[in-house]
């Protein structure tokens, strides 16, 4: 071989050498491009744990007494968790349970740092965080952070005068007239008459959105964001996973405190806070309550990844701007409530996602509640029919959206008829005057009692919840049909079929994760039908939302549920099903 013939060969091996070094550092760059990618996905994943969860709220009064007093308590939560488990439920709201008088059950707190002794203590509050992650689930507080208690000591300093370190930490305003014992203006609370009340040690009114015993904190006093700001922290370091936010769309007031406009609306509701004949301008919904929002969202996000839920009222518009102002991220969701006026119609629930969907489009996600402690019991509203009550559990968790129950949902434990005078509810002392037969005639409970009765754990004495003889509230009266117990072993019940339901979600990304495409094709007045799609994955939702049988022609696919029929092209009363698309 010539000396040409080996350079030759030698630049050729070169060569070859230097493509396999450049390959193999493409493969290694891409290889690591991948990692990074799958990272960040997992992340992502993490992060928006709360988008794909179901959220089973407890009432601690009336879920497990561990002591026999007849009040249930934290440590009957810890000795009921893996009911909860066992359900398929992964998050659990708890409302509030901190120290207070109880004059409105814990939603009148007067030390944020302290549990109420009649639920429990520290110890074992500690020890339910620590029970609840065991089971790989998560955990959300209730926080009230727009009024305290009167009876909390920051309010009780600041009614000794207007010279103090708790002067300004409560909405205060001089009342007008010659001795100042009129109100400052004319703001309706959202239970009805003025929101002012006078105090005669200061000799001023002060504001409360909701009761005269709750008074509104100020939140312009930096010291008061400080200090609630400071609690949030405290817990989410402590491990709760989120707060449920307590009518934060009163947090802040108009600063020239304008008497608000005139209004016919008689009722608030869901969409509108106005009633009481006057526009709810100048007391709910500011602007400052958006950028809130994002400020808390700041402040939590450097606790780790938590969760945010807002108690707001308004329409779309204004309540979008709780979880987005000014392009700043404020609370993750808010509670949609026009759930709960919807009829149980194809038509008006087609209305219903087709809102939702438009306005709380991704990365936005909407809530579907039916249930909660201030109303109605969603069984009552749905005339006590097990197959209505089995059809909205397959909408509810197949809808994009994040699922919330209430305790005894899953059972089907009805509203309760407690008179208005026999009320421990301060709702119902405080209209205890009204006619029973106006009450009867409202549609939302005007004595909250009757959706707080205690939960049905099995047929004996007092439905299980309590040893002792005297329940806080009475027990329902259909306890031996409704338990829990008895439920769990009757495979045609509607706590199995929770359980079904809880199952398949959690086991099908697109029902969790998916994006949500109405089936126009099959909607009807009697039909409602959407997609659920991920990817190459595709699911069909139908829905018979009436008495009638319904003929259908839908393509091929595994049924993977099929309810209240037994043939998926012929949808019986009440019927439903869920297909998985070839």
């Amino acid at each position: 071989m010539n000396l040409s013939s080996k350079n030759t060969e030698q630049s050729n091996r070169m060569a070859f050498r230097n493509k396999k070094t450049i390959q193999l550092q493409c493969l290694v760059i891409c290889l690591s491009l991948l990692s990074s990618l799958l990272s960040a996905i997992a992340q992502e994943s993490t992060n928006d744990w709360w988008k794909r969860t179901t959220v089973y709220q407890i009432y601690p009064r009336s879920f497990y007494d561990s002591n026999g007093d007849g009040i249930g308590d934290l440590r009957g939560i810890i000795q009921k968790l893996d009911y909860i488990k066992e359900l398929g439920y992964e998050t659990i709201w708890i409302s509030p349970f901190f120290m207070s008088p109880q004059r409105d059950f814990g939603y009148d707190i007067s030390d944020y740092y302290l549990v109420a002794p009649v639920y429990g203590d520290s110890a074992i509050c500690d020890q339910l965080i620590r029970e609840i992650h065991l089971r790989k689930m998560k955990i959300i507080f209730d926080l009230v952070m727009n009024h305290t208690s009167d009876e909390h000591p920051w309010f009780k300093e600041s009614t000794l005068s207007n010279k103090n370190n708790k002067s300004d930490w409560y909405v205060w305003k001089d009342g007008k007239g010659k001795m100042g014992t009129r109100p400052p203006n004319n703001w309706k609370s959202m239970v009805g008459g003025s929101g002012w009340h006078y105090n005669k040690e200061r000799k001023q009114f002060y504001w409360a959105s909701f009761l005269s015993f709750q008074p509104d904190l100020n939140y312009r006093n930096k010291d008061v964001k400080k200090a609630m700001l400071d609690v949030t922290r405290y817990w989410a370091e402590k491990g709760v996973d989120g707060f449920r936010l307590d009518i934060f769309n009163a947090i802040y007031e108009d600063s020239t405190f304008s008497n608000n406009p005139f209004s016919f609306k008689i009722i608030p509701n869901e969409e509108n806070p106005d009633g009481f004949f006057q526009k709810a301008k100048y007391n709910i919904n500011n602007i400052q309550s958006f950028e809130f929002a994002t400020e808390l969202r700041k402040n939590i996000d450097q606790t780790g990844n938590k969760y945010l839920i807002g108690e707001v009222f308004g329409d779309a518009n204004i309540l979008k701007k709780y979880c987005k102002y000014n392009g700043k991220p404020g609370l993750n969701s808010v509670f949609l409530f026009k759930t709960l006026g919807t009829t149980f119609k194809a038509r008006e629930y087609r209305k219903l996602v087709s809102l939702f969907e438009k306005n709380f489009e991704a990365p936005f996600i909407p809530t579907y509640v039916f249930s909660n402690h201030d109303r109605k019991r969603s069984i009552s509203r749905l005339k006590n029919d097990i197959n209505k009550a089995k059809l909205l559990a397959l909408f509810q968790f197949t809808v994009r959206g994040i699922p919330f129950t209430y305790y005894g949902e899953e059972l089907g434990i009805p509203q309760t008829n407690i008179a208005l005078k026999k009320g421990k509810d301060p709702m119902a002392k405080r209209y205890k005057r009204l006619p029973q037969f106006l009450a009867n005639m409202s549609k939302e409970a005007i004595n909250r009692d009757g959706c707080r009765t205690p939960m049905l754990w099995n047929n004996e004495k007092n439905a299980g919840f309590t040893k002792g003889n005297d329940p806080w509230l009475p027990v329902t009266e259909q306890y031996e049909k409704l338990n829990a117990e008895k439920q769990n072993s009757d495979s045609n019940s509607l706590l199995t079929f929770y359980k079904k339901m809880l199952a398949l979600r959690k086991s099908i990304p697109p029902l969790h994760s998916g994006e949500l495409k109405i089936a126009e094709e099959y909607c009807t007045s009697k039909i409602f039908a959407f997609y659920r799609i991920l990817e190459s994955e595709k699911y069909l939702v139908v829905l018979n939302m009436s008495t009638q049988t319904i003929k259908l022609d839908l393509p091929e696919g595994e049924t993977l549920l099929l309810l209240n029929s037994s043939n998926i092209n012929k949808l019986e009363s009440y019927g439903g099903l869920v297909l998985k698309l070839e």
